[in-house]
């Protein structure tokens, strides 16, 4: 069974057990899936209103994006997971002999860069359902605008959680240019997203 079907309350218990994964990049996938969760659930409390009637198209049209958003962070939680489990799989591979342990390191590199760059999707995701979360302001149901805000936030904590998730990665890499690379495209994201959730989180709060 996949992570997303189980019940939240299972999939709690199942990230408090000392099993290796889900961990803190399915964690932060989980922040990306509720945040744009969040903005389709505003977008369905405007769709329908002869209230909101001059903003239908639109929030019919985000209500998709953010749908697709959030299902991507779920499938982006599943690939967290199933690197990390790729790499264990490489800690157990043998290495008696210096062939051996030659090619233990290789899959082990190899691994870890899947394991860089699945975190490094998901802050990418978080950065583009920000994107769309600040659209939403003053385009939907006003009612709904705090849901707005809390979206903003769980989408900074998921870029925050998993830009984590790709720092520890960098410490055990061994290609120096790829470590720059992956480095400076999250510091990239990060320099992008925090401010823009900031302003969302005030904008949305100011008019409350």
């Amino acid at each position: 069974m996949e992570l997303s079907e189980l019940s939240v309350r299972k999939f709690s218990d199942l990230l408090g057990s000392d099993a290796p994964a889900p961990g803190g990049g399915s964690a932060a996938a989980i922040h990306g899936a509720l945040g744009a969760a969040l903005d389709a659930m505003v977008c369905s409390l405007t769709v329908g209103r002869k209230k909101y009637a001059e903003n239908e198209a639109f929030a019919a049209e985000m209500f998709q994006k953010s749908t697709d958003l959030k299902n991507k962070f779920l499938a982006a939680m599943e690939t967290d997971t199933a690197v990390f489990s790729a790499f264990s799989a490489t800690l157990s591979l043998p290495k008696n002999t210096e062939e051996e342990k030659a090619a233990r390191i290789a899959a082990m590199q190899e691994a870890l860069v899947h394991c860089t760059e699945s975190p490094l999707n998901i802050m990418e995701l978080a950065f583009e359902a920000l994107e769309l979360t600040k659209l939403l302001i003053g385009k939907t149901n006003p009612t709904a605008s705090s849901d707005v805000g809390v979206a903003a936030l769980s989408l900074r904590a998921c870029i925050q959680s998993a830009w984590l998730n790709v720092v520890i990665n960098l410490n055990s890499l061994h290609d120096q240019i790829l470590i720059e690379h992956f480095r400076q495209k999250g510091i990239s994201l990060l320099e992008k997203a925090l401010p823009l959730a900031d302003e969302i989180y005030e904008s949305v709060l100011s008019s409350l």
